[in-house]
C-alpha cells in the first residue's frame, strides 16, 4: 500500500492514495489552517468506522440478511496532552433492512471488531478502548 502527501500551503496538504483518490487535509486555524480539508485524526476515525462498516455489510450480505442501509456514528475521546492520541472510541451502528436477525447483526459487529477490521484492531492494540452498540430499523416489505 502506498500514498503520497504533498504540501500545498500553510498546513494544507493533498494526499493521493495508491488507487488514485485525492483527499485534502488541513490543520486547525490556530496553526494556520483554513478548513480546506479533514484533520489527520478525523481521517483515522473515518478509517476505523468505514473499515468496520465495510466488514459488517459484507458479513450481513453473505448471511443473506436483507440490509438496505448501514450508518456508523463515531465519537472519539482524546488524551488531554500531546500526543493527544485516541483513548476511547464509541461506534454506534444503525442498520436498516427487512427481517434482520438481531443476533446476526450483533455477531457481524463482533466479528468485525475481533477478527476483520484491521484499522480498529490496530487502534485497540495501541490501547484505545473501542465500544460498539447498534440499533436495527426494520423496514416494511412493501414498495
Amino acid at each position: 500500500m502506498q500514498t503520497e502527501i504533498v504540501w500545498k500551503e500553510g498546513v494544507h496538504f493533498e494526499a493521493t492514495s495508491g488507487t488514485g483518490h485525492t483527499i485534502n487535509l488541513d490543520g486547525p486555524a490556530d496553526y494556520g489552517g483554513q478548513n480546506l480539508g479533514a484533520r489527520p485524526m478525523e481521517l483515522m476515525l473515518i478509517g476505523a468506522g468505514s473499515c468496520s462498516a465495510f466488514d459488517v455489510m459484507m458479513i450481513l450480505k453473505k448471511g443473506r440478511q436483507q440490509v438496505t442501509g448501514c450508518k456508523v456514528e463515531l465519537d472519539a475521546e482524546r488524551a488531554p496532552e500531546p500526543p493527544r492520541v485516541f483513548t476511547k472510541i464509541t461506534m454506534r451502528f444503525i442498520v436498516t433492512g427487512r427481517n434482520l436477525s438481531p443476533q446476526r447483526v450483533k455477531r457481524a459487529i463482533e466479528l468485525s471488531a475481533e477478527q476483520f477490521c484491521s484499522a480498529s484492531i490496530m487502534l485497540k492494540r495501541a490501547g484505545v478502548e473501542i465500544e460498539s452498540m447498534h440499533e436495527i430499523i426494520e423496514e416494511d416489505g412493501e414498495e
